[in-house]
């Protein structure tokens, strides 16, 4: 696997595995996921923005974030919010975060009615180079449809791009 390059795989069904290395040191990429200040640079597909970013970093905190389509060449999707809330399990710096993500309205009242998923990231130390691995498990394979058919995919895709973009900049 290549520095940009995303690598996917579904296992057991009901398991997204997304894997990338970013030419950044270790705990730079940690800490891309536990500060507001440059998750707002990231987070997000292309033309979207983070206006709402509150992060209590521990296990037991929450992240509440809400997404906004800026780009008015998205149709549909412009002016759209989309809103989730994370529910830390597990930190060890700079080496793990887990929790559960689940779809919520701007102020974190969940949505029952969308799956919610328990993510792993795993940060491995290449020396000056950071393997990124992603594990989202849903409840079950038609789980992981809904938001494979939403588009989560290229989503996500988008969303490290941005982070790869935010790494050099801050480097």
């Amino acid at each position: 696997m290549s520095i940009s390059e995303l690598s996917s795989k579904v296992e057991n069904d009901k398991v997204l595995v997304l894997e990338r290395i970013f030419d950044a040191p270790r705990d730079l990429v940690f800490n891309m996921f536990k500060d507001p200040e440059h998750l707002k640079h990231w987070w997000g597909p292309a033309g979207w923005e983070l206006p709402v970013c509150r992060i209590d970093f521990r296990p037991g905190g929450t992240w509440l974030y809400c997404m906004k389509c800026m780009d008015r060449n998205q149709g549909e999707y412009y002016g759209m919010e989309s809103c989730g809330k994370a529910v830390y399990k597990d930190i060890i710096e700079p080496e793990l975060i887990a929790y559960t993500d689940y779809f919520s309205d701007a102020d974190g009242q969940i949505d029952e009615n969308m799956p919610a998923s328990a993510i792993t990231l795993d940060f491995i130390d290449l020396g000056g180079k950071t393997k990124l691995v992603n594990r989202s498990e849903y409840v079950s394979a038609e789980a992981l449809k809904t938001v494979l058919d939403m588009g989560m995919l290229e989503g996500i895709t988008e969303t490290w791009n941005r982070l790869e973009e935010h790494l050099k900049e801050v480097k």
